[in-house]
């Protein structure tokens, strides 16, 4: 390897057999065992499935990973995300060694640990004092060692008031902040981590993605993070991987990583319907008919010049026996950062229109352009009533749309080429007025 890479894929590839450890027969492990000892290729390559975790397959083996190959710099936070089922964590068992792969090798430099799940190694009849000790020794690190850093590693958990007590009456939380206070303090040159920081709270996720900032910018030490938490993989690290069943579909700057993991998986249809009253979200009250966005001469459309005005529209059954109810909708970019919300209590004609019952009524909101910044964003719909306060539905992700710039040399933009700033970009009234004064002037 290079100088300066410290990890190595080479074709990594992983099969497992659907419903079986091994591949189920004696005959079957002694064909591949004797393919092995010959340098062939294991007979059973050819009919292994991609691992598309919807569908079903003709096959019992899959893919769980499938040709992944990526180098890793001494040094550098690299994100991995995808979907559930994608190959993250099989890959990391793999790069922890906690797994062997079917095929390809990992070349690695230096001590490597990992958390990968909530409290593995420790055991629930010992205290978490002996567990520090039980789980660094897993990891590769001496009693001297331990020893050394126990007082650093109790206090960096929060758990110092049960450290002497059993782990089975810790939460999962708290067995996330041990396992992960003791992998850290390990001073491994790699250290893996999985989803487990989902677990912790938010004050100790934040104490443990600046300790993994930390390991990486102040010991120059190598970071692998899998998250499904946007937010935490842009702010960590700054290339990322996108799996897509259980292949490397996007290898790159974080930023455009997580822009392609996100359009690949939004839903893209500019309207959805519900025809049946009984299945239709909500309840007795208020049931949602259909949401839909469209232009300015009234088409389906989910993609929009950012100086084009689009419309929402949401239809929902309102039976108004006791409500005077309200649509409600909240505009989300492609971190699921809120932007804004609106709803159709500031109609002028609302209060009128309300009273009347038994109706499904459509209400329309014009979103004008030159607001939105380019970018893919996502549509929350919510029904209910202020006095008193009562969602009756709250349905997220319905609808997804697409702002795209051509304002080249013009608008906002100006000749400006790159990425405007800013999660939101309104077209803002400006006046220029030249002056005669000096800088010497007071």
């Amino acid at each position: 390897m290079q100088s300066n890479v410290i990890l190595r894929a080479e074709n990594v590839g992983k099969i497992y057999r659907l419903g079986l450890v091994g591949t189920g027969t004696i005959s079957h492990d002694l064909n591949r065992w004797w393919s092995k000892v010959r340098g062939k290729e294991d007979p059973y390559l050819k009919v292994v499935e991609t691992n598309v975790r919807s569908t079903k397959g003709k096959s019992d083996y899959i893919w769980a990973l499938n040709d992944i190959s990526f180098e890793v710099d001494k040094g550098e936070v690299l994100g991995i995300i995808g979907k559930n089922g994608a190959g993250k964590s099989t890959l990391l068992k793999i790069l922890s060694r906690v797994t062997l792969p079917t095929q390809g090798v990992i070349k690695t430099k230096g001590r490597i640990a990992s958390l990968l799940e909530v409290g593995t190694g420790f055991h629930p009849e010992m205290t978490g004092r002996e567990n520090v000790y039980l789980n660094g020794a897993i990891l590769g690190m001496t009693r001297a060692e331990i020893k050394e850093r126990i007082d650093e590693i109790i206090d960096f958990s929060g758990c110092e008031r049960f450290i002497d007590t059993p782990v089975k009456r810790y939460s999962s939380g708290m067995k996330v902040r041990l396992a992960f206070a003791v992998a850290a303090h390990l001073e491994p040159d790699i250290l893996v981590v999985d989803e487990v920081l989902a677990v912790g709270d938010a004050e100790f996720q934040k104490k443990a993605i600046g300790k993994m900032q930390d390991i990486s910018q102040g010991e120059g030490r190598t970071v692998l993070f899998v998250s499904h938490d946007m937010n935490a993989i842009e702010k960590l690290t700054n290339r990322t991987i996108v799996l897509i069943n259980g292949k490397v579909a996007y290898n790159g700057k974080t930023s455009e990583a997580i822009n392609f993991y996100l359009k690949n998986f939004e839903n893209r249809a500019p309207f959805i319907n519900w025809t049946d009253i009984n299945s239709a979200p909500g309840n007795d009250y208020v049931r949602l008919k259909s949401v839909y966005l469209k232009d300015e001469d009234g088409n389906l459309r989910n993609r929009f010049n950012i100086t084009e005005n689009l419309f929402l529209t949401i239809e929902y059954y309102d039976s108004n026996k006791k409500f005077n109810n309200t649509a409600i909708f909240h505009i989300l970019n492609e971190r699921k950062q809120t932007l804004f919300a609106s709803n159709e209590f500031v109609a002028k004609d609302w209060i009128q229109k309300h009273k009347q019952s038994d109706l499904i009524f459509a209400s329309t909101c014009k979103i004008p352009g030159n607001l939105l910044a380019e970018g893919s964003f996502s549509i929350l719909v919510a029904v209910g009533n202020y006095n008193p306060e009562m969602i009756h539905l709250i349905e997220k992700d319905l609808l997804t749309f697409e702002i795209y710039d051509s304002t080249q040399g013009e608008g906002v933009r100006g000749p400006y080429i790159g990425k405007w700033p800013g999660l939101m970009r309104p077209m803002l009234d400006w006046t220029i007025e030249i002056t005669d004064k000096k800088f010497t002037d007071e």
